[in-house]
Order: structure tokens, then sequence, then C-alpha cells
């Protein structure tokens, strides 16, 4: 069977759930990866009343909607982050509390791990799921040494594996928290992550020895205006890829004045080097990502991350779908030339 094609509700977090369910069967969706803001799912919720859970699944039921996953990539930016005003803006106002920094990042932390507890109660209250049903949680680490990205002052080894060091210290016992309830943690490899390209990613996976709930994130979108092959990215990773984003993004555009950097301009200022796109609109390769996807033996969703700052949101997000649905096919189940066995192949080229 196809690949199921979600929508992530990020970029959806003025409607509720019930608006933007209905909405979403309108587009073509087959589901909803839910972000962990605005209406979609409240982790707390979600852990004071198992009403809650089920009301989700009857809100997504009714439309006929399916989820795989849930997200929590703003409480997670600032597990690892160095916490400034911009990250108040982000937080629910229990995790920023009072905004001193280790505060901020130790609540952050906490909801982490409430975050697996909260997955696993929904996705167990699924209708017709068995206990311990696959769960995933996609999301974002922060990072303590993204300043440093561009090394100058001089920068050592030594001190970016501080922050190694410390990403580690940080998500070890969330991920162990993840592990104890059977969730697994899917990290968006994207700048200012302590992971955003492949060397990154693989230090990142060491730093926390290959932990069997850590794995990623799959948006290509982050990957293609920096230079950096996504396809190997896939199949290096391909064991750990525990979700997938469908991104499209172009580069080298704009008028020369914007870097790979952004220069400081807004997403859709015409000077720029790169922006997102809505998904087929870009110079990403998706026909390559679902061969590689299919390669590796990813069975999981396709989720539509819409962005693209020069489109009306349900126009794109309607042919995303589309176009998601059309592109994608399943893996042959026999060799292609097997039907030639037992007659010779002598004159078969």
């Amino acid at each position: 069977m196809p690949r199921p094609v979600t929508l992530f509700t990020g970029q959806w977090a003025d409607l509720t759930l019930d608006e933007l369910a209905k909405q979403t069967v309108a587009m073509g969706y087959d589901g909803l990866e839910l972000a962990c803001w605005g209406d979609h799912f409240d982790v707390e919720r979600a852990l004071a009343s198992p009403d809650y859970v089920h009301q989700r699944w009857s809100v997504l039921q009714a439309q006929g909607l399916c989820c795989h996953a849930i997200a929590n990539h703003l409480v997670g930016q600032a597990v690892c982050d160095l916490i400034d005003e911009r990250h108040r803006a982000i937080l629910p106002p229990e995790v920023w509390g009072d905004g001193e920094p280790e505060g901020v990042r130790q609540r952050a932390a906490a909801r982490m791990i409430d975050t697996a507890k909260a997955a696993r109660a929904f996705f167990d209250a699924r209708p017709g799921a068995a206990a311990n049903s696959p769960a995933t949680v996609t999301g974002f680490t922060g990072s303590s040494i993204w300043h440093a990205v561009y090394a100058f002052p001089p920068t050592s080894q030594a001190y970016l594996q501080q922050g190694f060091d410390d990403f580690a210290r940080r998500w070890r016992p969330i991920l162990d928290a993840f592990d104890a309830v059977d969730v697994n943690f899917a990290l968006e490899v994207h700048p200012t992550e302590i992971a955003f390209d492949i060397a990154s990613a693989q230090r990142a996976l060491e730093a926390v020895d290959h932990h069997p709930r850590f794995g990623f994130n799959f948006d290509p979108s982050h990957f293609a205006y920096q230079g950096v092959d996504y396809i190997r990215f896939l199949r290096t990773f391909g064991d750990r890829i525990f979700n997938v984003h469908m991104k499209d993004v172009w580069w080298g555009r704009g008028d020369g004045s914007v870097g790979v950097f952004g220069g400081h301009t807004d997403f859709g200022d015409a000077r720029r080097h790169w922006d997102f796109r809505s998904v087929g609109r870009g110079d990403v390769r998706f026909q390559d990502i679902i061969v590689a996807l299919n390669d590796i033996g990813y069975r999981g969703p396709l989720s539509v991350e819409w962005e693209d700052a020069r489109m009306d949101r349900v126009h794109g997000a309607t042919e995303a779908a589309a176009f998601v649905r059309r592109l994608d096919f399943p893996p042959s189940a026999v060799a292609f030339d097997a039907a030639f066995e037992g007659r010779g192949r002598g004159g078969m080229a």
C-alpha cells in the first residue's frame, strides 16, 4: 500500500483541531501529524485525563483521519539552547517561568519526558490499537554551540565537543524516558539544532551512544540549500529514519546580495539566495527520495510540512497532497526480470 500522506499541523496552529481536520480532508490528506501547540495536542491534558486523548481521536476519526506522530519542536528547542527573550514567544508560560536560562532548560527537559508519556497514552487510545503500538515524537533538541557554527573566533574541537557532551547529558535521561514507554524521538535535523547535516548527525548519534530511541525526522529542505546530499542522509541513517517531512526549497535565486546565511532578511524577500517553496515547486529531487525510502524500507507517513511565503496555504497544501500522492509508489515485490526465468535470457539485455 502507498504510504499515508499526512499534514504537519505546526503552521496551522491558528485553527482548532476540529476546523483543521475538516479542512485536511478537503485538501486531500489521510491524516495529521499533531503539533503540541495551539489547540492540536496538549501534553499536560493528555496526561491528566484519559478522556482528552480519546476526544482527540474522536475528532480525527470523525473525518476518517489517521495520526502517526506528534510533534514538540518548540519545547525541545529549549532543552540545549542558550536561552534568550526569543524563546519566551515559543514556549508555554509554565516552561518559560521566570526566564532564568537553566530553569527553562530543565523545565523543557521535563516537558519532553511528559511528551513521551503523553504520546504513549495517545497512541494506546487509538481505537483498535494494540498496547504499545508504534509511537513517534518529532522535534528539535536545541544546541549550546550553534552560535559557533562559523569557527571564528578560532574554535577548537574541544570547544565543540563540550556542546555534544552537553546535548548528551541533557538528552540521555529524556531518551531513557522515551525508551521506558516505548516511544521513538525523531530529531528534525535542522540549522540551530545539535545536528544540522550528515557529519553533525553522526556526531550526535555517537554522543548518545547510539541510543535506540534516538533517530531522525528527515526533511530534505534543510539540507538542500546547505549543499548537503539529502539522499546520502537517507542511505546513511536508513534504520534511524522514524518520520519523513515532505518540504520543498529552492536555492541559487535572489539578486546576489544575500547568501546562504540569509542576510538577516525575512522569508519571501526576493533578494534571498534560498527560500521554502510549496512541495513540487522547488528544487528538491522528490523522485530520488521515494526511491531511497523504498530502498531503506521506510513505510511510515509522508508528512507535508507546508511553508511558502508567496502562496495561499490552502491552495499550496492542496496541490502538495496531490503531488505527494502521485509521486509515491510501493516497492517491487519481485525482481523486475523474473518473468524471463525458465525461458532463457540469451537475447535479453
